[in-house]
């Protein structure tokens, strides 16, 4: 895997850099084939935590994690199991469904991190503060909620396999998922 690290309010040091290279790398063993493009990982520091940021895009899926403790080090290894839970989610759901529907195809969109709601400004001006672009790719709404738990998202916009329309599945007050689908 290649990597890229950075770090805001903290120095990524050849320490750093090698520790968090040597635990993602354990990784590797879960991926038939390696990450189409660079695993990103941002640390931060902040008064008196340390937070770290990890996202592996590969070819169908995106995984991203993160996590914040008051020893960098601690957060990396945090970070890393929290990574291997979704690979192991994401593997049992995706061979239950290949075993109950014989050869279908499995494929997963990539979706950034949402939108952040910036409540600091009142004026009656509506600012976009970030624009999100993305390439949607059939799915049932089964895989989309798999895809939305993975990123940690409270929503997730897909294409339905079945009908070819842009769907959005949620979660709701309930802890329940809901499924948005446009009407002629």
């Amino acid at each position: 895997m290649k990597y890229n690290i950075r770090g805001k309010n903290i120095e990524v040091t050849d320490a750093i850099r090698d520790y968090v290279e040597r635990k993602i790398g354990k990784l590797d063993k879960y991926f038939d084939t390696p990450p189409s493009s660079d695993v990103n990982v941002n640390l931060s520091v902040y008064s008196d935590e340390q937070e770290i940021e990890v996202t592996i895009p590969m070819t169908n899926l995106v995984l991203r994690a993160e996590e914040r403790h008051s020893d960098l080090y601690a957060a990396i290894d945090l970070v890393v199991e929290k990574l291997e839970r979704q690979i192991r989610k994401y593997k049992t759901k995706v061979n239950r469904k290949f075993r109950q529907e014989g050869a279908a195809k499995h494929i997963f969109a990539e979706l950034e991190k949402e939108a952040e709601a910036e409540k600091e400004q009142e004026s009656d001006d509506i600012e976009i503060v970030r624009k999100k672009q993305f390439d949607l790719k059939p799915m049932d709404s089964e895989e989309a909620v798999l895809q939305m738990d993975m990123l940690g998202h409270g929503f997730y916009v897909f294409t339905n396999a079945v009908s070819g329309d842009t769907n959005v599945v949620y979660r709701r007050k309930d802890g329940k998922f809901g499924l948005i689908e446009p009407t002629a």
